[in-house]
């Protein structure tokens, strides 16, 4: 978790002249406090999804005030800390649940092989305590709607998990509830509806972020290419898809689940990499199977790549303390690694021309700081970093109306 520390402006009533004061605030990994004192140092206990506020769109933390030097016309400002975080995240599973993952009828299909050690590590990842933060769905398909193939959208705009904060245990139980289903030669759900699960799994994060606004990204699970229904669930349609949810600001993960060596196997899953290139994500996290404790291990992998990708980038500025007026042009913010512990000064550029910086999301009215792309890549990959952002009181930005 990125800690999120904002002092204002100090002074003591002195009569001295041009007295200022600013705060550079830095942060490290822990439990979830965050505290600020009007020194240059503070802590903000937090690891990416692995502190409370990770996520939070609201902003908590403590208010320490002290003394410094005068403005010029003799005006007192105590100095004081705030705390925020980040963008809440929001993670939606659409998890393949056809026969192929679990029919056990040829070696390739073998629920040992496939089924259970990717669910092992899928209801991992839903009580990890590392996953505190981050709130998530679960949709299955193909839906049970046999009569139709599970074929339409609708089928899949209302998910088998609502949004929960995690860690939760809902998500294993609903799977331990699908699982005989599934298992029951009678019962397989036959065909992969993609398209049509991402089409509703769209759908219902449109409605959901009307009242939840922050970042969301579908995280598509599966084990082959679309197939069955009679149109619309061709590779293309859920490319369509998943571009056109990315024109709405929702990213798309992809963990393709290869099936084990053996006569009659389909070929690797390579065309998945389209989807996750379509999403916005680069290529999918291929798992290959055959060794159960491997595949295990190679789904937590790609499982942390995709909580550390979906951090959001955008920080709610925090109320100025003591309910004085935000200025845009006395900000600076600063990055602070774990394994260095020495702060780096980002600069300001609404351009994002240049690499190190950060920008308002709107500079007539900023409401947030956000980092540039390469800035971004860097917290991203950095699951002990802090950001500091300091209320200077003196403009040490040029901001463009």
């Amino acid at each position: 978790m990125v800690a999120l520390i904002g002092a204002g402006c100090g002074g003591t009533n002195d009569g001295s002249e041009g007295g200022t004061g600013s705060q550079s605030s830095t942060g490290s990994s822990g439990a979830g406090a965050g505290t600020g004192t009007s020194t240059s140092t503070g802590t903000g206990n937090d690891d990416f999804g692995n502190g409370d506020d990770l996520g939070s769109s609201g902003n908590s933390g403590s208010s320490n005030a002290s003394s410094g030097g005068s403005t010029g016309a003799g005006e007192a400002c105590a100095t004081q800390s705030s705390q925020a975080g980040f963008q809440q995240v929001y993670l939606v599973f659409a998890f393949d649940v056809s026969a192929s993952m679990t029919a056990s009828d040829v070696e390739w299909r073998r629920k040992d092989l496939k089924w259970d050690p990717v669910v092992a590590a899928t209801k991992q990842f839903f009580v990890d305590p590392a996953s505190t933060g981050f709130q998530a769905s679960l949709t299955f398909f193909p839906s049970s709607a046999q009569t139709t193939q599970a074929c339409q959208a609708a089928d899949y705009s209302t998910p088998d998990v609502p949004m929960t904060p995690l860690p939760s245990p809902a998500f294993g139980e609903a799977i331990d509830v699908i699982e005989p289903e599934i298992s029951e030669r009678l019962s397989w759900r036959t065909s992969t509806p993609t398209a049509f699960a991402v089409e509703g799994t769209v759908a219902f994060i449109e409605a959901q972020r009307q009242q939840n606004p922050g970042k969301y990204a579908i995280v598509l699970v599966t084990d082959g290419y679309p197939e069955g229904c009679r149109q619309g669930n061709t590779l293309a349609d859920v490319v369509s898809n998943v571009e056109a949810a990315l024109s709405s600001n929702i990213s798309t993960f992809v963990i393709g689940v290869d099936s084990p060596q053996g006569q009659g196997a389909p070929p690797s899953l390579t065309n998945l990499h389209e989807i996750a290139a379509a999403g916005g994500t680069g290529e999918a996290s291929m798992l290959n199977t055959g060794d159960p404790a491997q595949t295990t291990a190679a789904f937590k992998a790609a499982i942390e790549k995709i909580r550390g990708a979906a951090v959001s980038c955008t920080i709610p500025i925090p109320p100025p303390p003591d309910g004085r007026s935000f200025d845009k042009q006395k900000v600076n913010v600063t990055y602070t690694s774990a394994t260095t512990n020495m702060p780096t000064t980002l600069t300001y550029d609404q351009a994002c021309a240049a690499a190190g910086t950060w920008r308002y999301d709107d500079p007539a009215n900023p409401t947030a700081i956000v980092l540039c792309d390469d800035t971004c890549a860097v917290v991203q990959a950095d699951v002990e970093v802090s950001l500091g952002v300091d209320f200077t009181c003196e403009d040490v930005l040029q901001v463009p109306q």
